[in-house]
């Protein structure tokens, strides 16, 4: 199947503590998407792809050994046949056999991500997906400092450093964005004033019909965290 064929995957991205969870919860809210919990493992596996010989062990590995991977509700030796089974096995097509067996569990006919840090692995990420279209969240810098800081498990990072991490990873993300077909800037503030027609917009950027339950996110909330 070309890239033009697939259905768009929507790569929820952004800095931490900018809302990332929620567009996530009210995207697997429709009834024709699932987005799982953060992936993390998807850098590693394009990179191995990339510079070595792989197999589907070698790519099992990688996934299964990741912390979030008891998170997905999946089994190894499947995830393995999958690869397996891959032609050719390669980074689009391994990312494609994992996120469709999640998609298949939760019975739900499309997928995406919601790894926020994987703003900074965008081009990387539509380089071997092409499908990939990256929906980067931005909140007011103030109020991911605060959220930040309440959060805090030690003494929290001076709120300078927060404010200069923010910037930077915002403007990177903005330049590396305008380098790909596929990039969507949505603000966290419109989200929570305006959320029906915020997600109708992301809806439109990833080839999606709106669907009213994304509204009603929150009832299945505690059950897909």
């Amino acid at each position: 199947m070309n890239a033009g064929a697939r259905p768009p995957a929507p790569f929820v991205v952004g800095v931490g503590r900018s809302g990332t969870t929620l567009l996530r919860l009210m995207l697997d809210a429709h009834p024709e998407l699932t987005i799982p919990p953060e992936t993390h493992f998807v850098p590693e596996l394009l990179e191995a792809c990339r510079e070595r010989a792989r197999s589907p062990e070698q790519l099992t590995e990688i996934v299964t050994s990741a912390r979030q991977w008891g998170d997905f509700g999946l089994d190894r030796d499947e995830l393995a046949s999958r690869f397996r089974k891959a032609e050719p096995l390669d980074a689009g097509n391994a990312l494609r056999a994992f996120y469709a067996l999640y998609a298949e569990r939760i019975g739900k006919p499309r997928w995406g991500d919601k790894t926020p840090i994987y703003v900074e692995s965008m081009a990387e990420i539509q380089g071997d997906l092409p499908e990939a279209r990256f929906v980067h969240l931005i909140r007011d810098g103030r109020d991911v400092a605060l959220s930040r800081m309440r959060r805090a498990l030690a003494e929290p990072p001076p709120v300078w450093r927060i404010a200069e991490n923010w910037k930077r990873r915002i403007e990177a993300a903005r330049r590396d964005g305008g380098q790909l077909p596929h990039y969507l800037e949505v603000r966290y503030e419109d989200l929570v004033r305006g959320t029906e027609p915020t997600l109708r917009r992301v809806c439109e950027f990833i080839d999606l019909e709106f669907d009213a339950a994304m509204l009603d996110y929150h009832v299945n909330a505690e059950h897909r965290l």
